[in-house]
């Protein structure tokens, strides 16, 4: 949404003042309460900040038709929806938004365990927690107790999670990329954002397919010629208007 902002000139019109340390301090506040120079004088918390970028995009969004609830283009709103109450958690209820933030998750976490047995900040089983946060074990990671304590929520639930390992999201390039991944890997030598590299046996050189449109190589716009095709040479002729086998 921010993007969309920045491409039709409508982003909100903010300059901080020496924005290297502005960050720094930000990064470094969990109070949310530093201040930020900006170049025209005023000074505005991140928080502040973060609402007037919220309110810019949710009048584009609105002026745009996309973040309408029936006809939208079905999540816009429900980003729109949690942004604003996330801000608004920030600002009023630090303990609920720790619980779908995760530098907060992380800091009530830390502060917990000092409360419970007197530590400070400098002290080793901190950082023993501070390097366990990022374990993402089920069996390991701090996450995962948090979440089976009821301290924090899920956006989706596990099978939808191993889902996506394999398969695509059908309505971008997407789509294209994995299912070239899984269907051609053999002969795939290289996949990126912006393209899928084929080394197909008896072709003279390797074949890049562009895909730097995001919303080109969808399944509505490519399914079709993967239901066509078992083999990765018929299929990039197709694809690329190539006599076969050249």
């Amino acid at each position: 949404m921010v993007l969309s902002l920045i491409e039709a000139g409508l982003a909100p019109k903010l300059e901080v003042h020496e924005p290297v340390a502005a960050l720094q301090a930000v990064s470094h506040d969990t109070s949310l309460t530093a201040t930020l120079r900006l170049l025209d004088g005023r000074r505005i918390t991140a928080l502040d900040l973060q609402w007037i970028y919220y309110e810019a995009a949710a009048k584009h969004a609105q002026d745009t038709g996309v973040a309408d609830a029936v006809d939208g283009d079905g999540h816009t709103h429900q980003v729109l929806e949690r942004w604003s109450a996330t801000l608004t958690e920030l600002g009023s209820d630090r303990a609920a938004a720790a619980s779908s933030v995760e530098w907060l998750a992380k800091l009530s976490l830390l502060e917990g365990y000092r409360d419970r047995d007197g530590l400070d900040w400098g002290h080793a089983r901190l950082g023993l927690v501070d390097l366990q946060w990022a374990d993402i074990r089920p069996e390991k990671g701090l996450y995962y107790r948090m979440l089976a304590r009821d301290r924090m929520q899920r956006l989706v639930d596990d099978a939808r999670i191993q889902r996506a390992v394999t398969e695509p999201p059908s309505d971008t390039r997407a789509f294209f990329r994995g299912r070239c991944i899984s269907r051609f890997g053999a002969d795939v030598v290289g996949a990126s954002w912006d393209s899928v590299i084929f080394d197909v046996p008896g072709r003279g050189r390797l074949q890049r397919v562009p895909t730097r449109e995001p919303l080109r190589g969808t399944e509505a716009l490519t399914g079709g010629l993967f239901a066509r095709h078992r083999e990765a040479g018929p299929f990039l002729s197709e694809l690329l208007g190539l006599p076969p086998g050249s």
